[in-house]
């Protein structure tokens, strides 16, 4: 499927996408994010379905299963190949797509995205906002790179690809019937679950 109206998206339907996938497969990302997931609902109300806007092979949704085993999950994913991994798993709806054109048959009770939102183009992030809003019936999770201002990094090498910015201030300015039920930091040197520097918010619906 074609279906990428920026560079970044290009890039990430494209070889690099496909790169990151073999990079990122591992037993203990899955037991980090696991830990990641248990702290991010600890003040939740127990979610009967989660779907994931840039679920990449799905071990956020993974995780989530093995909190919750009886929990429904869903997926969007551009790249081709991490599509086709994350459609393996037991039971999920997996769609292969742009998040900025997805419409999920029904909300979940969690929407999220976790490090995706910093790889858009910012001119998108409204629509990005607004997608993963209507993808939630209560709860919304952004886990991704924070930064009080938004700004550009290098990225492996290639430029206009990772931004920060504080993606969670923004959604809540955009969509005010949100609130914070809560929100932390996880950091790459745990020595526990190490994950990435990820800083992590739980909205809810009003």
């Amino acid at each position: 499927m074609t279906d990428h109206r920026t560079a970044q998206e290009a890039f990430w339907a494209g070889a690099f996408g496909s790169d990151y996938v073999a990079r990122n497969k591992s037993e203990q990302l899955i037991a980090g994010k696991t830990a990641l997931w248990t702290t991010v609902l600890r003040r939740a109300h127990k979610p009967a379905s989660a779907v994931e806007l840039g679920a990449n092979i799905g071990l956020n949704l993974v995780a989530l299963r093995r909190i919750f085993p009886e929990i429904g999950i869903a997926g969007v994913e551009i790249n081709a190949d991490a599509h086709a991994e994350l459609a393996r798993i037991p039971g999920i709806v997996a769609t292969q797509g742009s998040l900025l054109s997805y419409v999920p048959a029904k909300p979940a009770d969690l929407s999220f995205t976790c490090g995706v939102m910093i790889h858009l183009d910012p001119s998108v992030l409204p629509e990005a906002y607004d997608r993963l809003f209507a993808a939630s019936r209560r709860y919304v999770a952004i886990i991704e790179y924070y930064n009080p201002s938004p700004m550009e990094i290098p990225y492996r090498g290639h430029t206009g690809k990772l931004f920060k910015r504080d993606f969670a201030s923004e959604m809540i300015d955009r969509h005010p019937t949100l609130s914070v039920v809560d929100y932390g930091f996880c950091w790459r040197r745990d020595p526990n679950w190490p994950l990435d520097d990820l800083t992590w918010f739980l909205l809810e619906k009003r």
